[in-house]
């Protein structure tokens, strides 16, 4: 009786580690820009300037209808928002190898950052 309780034990971890592994979402990325001449990108709540290579949530916070949020670096020109738009967006990227820029269209000389991606 132990040893099938014992098996199923392990059963169920594997099981577990299994499923958990098919659904973890990709790594999130936070953008906020606004709502004073302030742009930033965070991970888990710190200044990013490398990230690895790979597909991230990007999570933008646009607090300013006069501000946008455009990431730009290999494989990828997205403006996340637009000038207008005031509120959150949620975009999945992919990120190779490379040097990505995020910034404000309207401000690019002086709202913009780099992350370099390896």
């Amino acid at each position: 009786m132990t040893r099938i309780f014992v098996l199923w034990a392990i059963g169920l971890v594997v099981a577990v580690m299994l499923a958990g592994g098919a659904t973890a979402a990709s790594p999130a990325l936070t953008g906020t820009v606004g709502p004073g001449f302030t742009i930033t990108l965070t991970k888990g709540g710190k200044k990013v300037t490398r990230l690895n290579a790979g597909r991230y949530q990007l999570v933008v916070r646009d607090r300013s209808t006069m501000h946008n949020f455009v990431l730009e670096g290999p494989g990828v020109e997205r403006d996340v928002t637009t000038v207008p738009f005031k509120g959150t967006k949620t975009v999945s990227v992919k990120l190779r190898a490379g040097k990505y820029k995020f910034y404000c269209r309207p401000h690019e000389s002086s709202m913009f950052g780099f992350v370099k991606v390896t």
